[in-house]
């Protein structure tokens, strides 16, 4: 593919315009390993992540891919953990994006994020380019009934096993009223195709 520099948002048609149910997989085994790891672990992971916004003041991430500059999503890298975890996680997020029906999808950041019991993610929109055109996506492992995702401002109580795409563009924020942590498996997911026309439809209008 070639690279062009993309010096403003280029956005995705495709991408919902609030919350979209895609199906169920099955996180059996994936939520037994995450519920297993020792909080010295999250804390370790959560010191280097390269996403430390202000919003996730009570969320923990353990990154296994991300993107290599915040202005663009089509070059990734993988992160240490990525080896270790990527033989169960492959084939959810595979699952999880059969509905799009994309023959050339990139998975260009993946991540677990814990947000603490009586927390919030405060209100906010993805604003870097990046993450922009990907389609942004949860699969909830761990949750509980007082656990709230607002998007523009309606409110939403995903499910576990159950997988969302959420439009991150809009403003969105989260409220775990709850006495147990939320988990989720966050990842973002795009069409190369889709998004070269895109790219190409927005040089030849400037």
């Amino acid at each position: 593919m070639e690279i062009k520099t993309v010096k403003h948002k280029i956005i995705n048609p495709h991408k919902t315009k609030s919350v979209r149910e895609l199906g169920k997989v099955d996180i059996t085994a994936l939520k037994e390993r995450v519920l297993k790891l020792p909080m010295n672990t999250w804390e370790v992971e959560n010191q280097g992540k390269p996403n430390k916004f202000r919003e996730f003041h009570s969320t923990k991430h353990i990154i296994f891919k991300f993107v290599r500059s915040f202005d663009d999503c089509r070059t990734s890298y993988d992160l240490p953990a990525w080896k270790d975890w990527k033989d169960m996680l492959q084939p959810i997020i595979d699952k999880a994006v059969e509905e799009y029906q994309y023959r050339d999808g990139i998975f260009s950041r993946i991540m677990l994020a814990r947000l603490e019991a009586e927390s919030q993610i405060n209100i906010h929109k993805d604003g870097n380019r990046a993450a922009t055109f990907p389609h942004k996506i949860h699969i909830p492992l761990q949750t509980n009934p007082s656990c709230t995702f607002f998007v523009n401002p309606k409110r939403y109580h995903f499910k576990e096993g159950k997988v969302y795409e959420v439009n991150n563009l809009a403003r969105h924020q989260v409220d775990n009223a709850g006495t147990e942590a939320r988990i989720h498996l966050i990842f973002e997911y795009f069409s190369e195709s889709v998004l070269n026309q895109a790219l190409n439809d927005s040089f030849s209008q400037v």
